[in-house]
C-alpha cells in the first residue's frame, strides 16, 4: 500500500544520503564525528525534499520536525530560573540567574538561528547555549520565538524580536527584572544574528527608545541577499549543515514560496538593475582581506527583471540585509563581537560587516575561526556534542563577560 511504499522510500533515501561520504577538511577535530553528523543533516534535507516533492508537506515543514523532536520543556535548575512567557504578544523564554548579585545584572536577548524557517528557543541546543550564558554572565536572558516561514514573511520574524526588544529595553521592565539598562546587549547566530544586526540598527532610529544597547554578537550571522556568489559561497557550496543550496532557500523563503526568486537567487540573477548602487555595499574585492581572496576574480553582477524586486522588495532591505545600511547609518552602533567560521558560506558577510563597522568607527572584536562550519556552536551537548563548539561558545560568553 502506499503507506509502506512511502516508508520503503524514505528509508531508502535515509540510506543513501548516509552513506553518501563528505569530505571533511583536514584541519577538523572529530572528523568522522563531524561526518556523521553532516550525514544526517544531510539525510533531513532529502527526506524533507522527497516530502515535498510528494506534496505531503512543504519542505520547511518538513525540516521543523527536528526542531520538534529536539524540544524541551523550560527547566529550572540550582542555578537559573527557566520560565516560557510572552513580551509585546512574541512568545519568549526568560531566563533569570538565582545567584544572588550586589547590584543590577547584565542582561543578553538573544534571537536563535534557523534561516528564519526553522528552530526555536526550546531546541537542546539553544536552551543550553542561553542556559550557561545566564548562569555564567548571572544575566537574564531573554530568548525569542519569533515566528516563522513559511507560514510567515519578512518582515515578521524583524517585527517580533523588534518589538521584544523593544518591550524589554523599557525602564519599567528592566526594573523589574533588575537589569542595568546601560549593560544590554542583543545577540544571535546565523539568521538570529541577521535579526541582531537589524535591530540593533533599527534601534539607533527609533526615538522612542531612551534606553541603548551596549553591545551586539552576531555569530556567523546572514548579512546581505545581494551576492550569493561571494567567494565563500563558492568555496563552502557544499560544506557541512548550510550548503549553498539550503541558504538560497531559506533566502528566498523567507520573502516567498515563489520559486522564481529561488531560482534567481540560485543564479545570481536577483537584483535590478536600478539597485546597483547597493553593490557597493557588499562589494568582497574592496570588503574582504587578500587571504579571503585567493585566487576568486571580481565580477559585476549579471541584473535581474525589476518585476521580482517589485514584488518581493524585502530582499532589498536593509531590515533583512544589514550589510545594505549606509556608512553613516553605521557610525552610532554599539560595541560589536562577530564570529565568522571558515567553513562557512555566510563567513564573507560577517567579514565583510566587521570591516564596514570598523572604518565607520565602531569598536569590533572579530574572531575568525579557521577550524569551524556553519553551526558549529551548537554541537555542546549530547551525543552530537563537539569540542570546537565549546571553544567557540566559550568565547563568546569571555567576550560577553568583558564587554557587558
Amino acid at each position: 500500500d502506499m503507506g509502506a511504499k512511502l516508508l520503503c522510500l524514505f528509508f531508502a533515501s535515509a540510506l543513501v544520503a548516509y552513506y553518501v561520504y563528505t569530505p571533511i577538511p583536514d584541519d577538523f577535530e572529530e572528523r568522522w564525528k563531524v561526518m556523521l553528523i553532516t550525514a544526517g543533516f544531510r539525510a533531513v534535507g532529502h527526506l524533507s525534499e522527497v516530502a515535498h516533492q510528494l506534496g505531503l508537506m512543504h519542505y520547511m515543514e518538513a525540516l521543523m520536525l527536528v526542531t520538534a523532536a529536539e524540544y524541551i520543556a523550560p527547566t529550572s535548575d540550582e542555578n537559573v530560573t527557566v520560565t516560557d512567557t510572552e513580551f509585546s504578544n512574541v512568545a519568549v523564554r526568560l531566563y533569570l540567574p538565582r545567584k544572588p548579585s550586589d547590584g543590577l545584572r547584565r542582561a543578553v536577548v538573544y534571537f536563535h538561528g534557523g534561516g528564519w524557517c526553522v528552530g526555536q528557543a526550546g531546541m537542546k541546543s539553544y536552551d543550553c547555549l542561553t542556559r550557561w550564558t545566564s548562569n555564567r554572565l548571572n544575566a537574564v536572558v531573554v530568548s525569542v520565538n519569533y515566528r516563522l516561514a513559511p507560514k510567515y514573511r519578512f518582515p515578521i520574524q524583524f517585527e517580533d524580536v523588534y518589538s521584544v526588544t523593544k518591550f524589554f529595553l523599557q525602564s519599567s521592565v528592566l526594573s523589574q527584572y533588575r537589569v542595568d539598562p546601560d549593560r544590554v546587549c542583543v545577540a544571535g547566530d546565523s539568521a538570529g544574528g541577521n535579526l541582531a544586526a537589524a535591530v540593533a540598527q533599527q534601534l539607533l532610529e527609533d526615538s522612542e527608545v531612551k534606553t541603548k544597547l551596549k553591545a551586539q554578537a552576531l555569530i556567523y550571522p546572514a548579512l546581505q541577499t545581494l551576492d550569493l556568489n561571494l567567494p565563500s559561497y563558492q568555496e563552502n557550496e557544499n560544506k557541512p549543515i548550510l550548503p549553498k543550496s539550503l541558504m538560497v532557500k531559506f533566502w528566498s523563503e523567507y520573502f516567498t514560496s515563489d520559486s522564481s526568486l529561488r531560482e534567481a537567487m540560485a543564479s545570481n540573477r536577483h537584483v535590478p538593475v536600478e539597485s546597483s548602487h547597493l553593490f557597493q555595499f557588499v562589494n568582497w574585492s574592496n570588503l574582504l582581506p587578500e587571504e579571503l581572496k585567493k585566487d576568486h576574480v571580481y565580477t559585476s553582477p549579471a541584473y535581474g527583471s525589476s518585476e521580482l524586486a517589485q514584488k518581493y522588495p524585502g530582499f532589498l532591505d536593509p531590515r533583512a540585509a544589514p550589510l545594505l545600511a549606509s556608512d553613516a547609518q553605521l557610525r552610532g552602533l554599539p560595541l560589536t563581537y562577530v564570529l565568522t567560521c571558515e567553513h562557512d558560506v555566510l563567513r564573507d558577510d560577517g567579514v565583510m560587516y566587521a570591516r564596514r563597522l570598523r572604518a565607520a568607527g565602531v569598536p569590533v572584536t572579530h574572531d575568525h575561526a579557521k577550524d569551524a562550519f556553519h553551526g558549529a556552536m551548537m554541537f555542546v551537548s549530547g551525543p552530537t556534542e563537539l569540542a570546537v563548539g565549546h571553544r567557540l561558545l566559550n568565547r563568546y560568553i569571555e567576550w560577553l563577560n568583558e564587554n557587558l
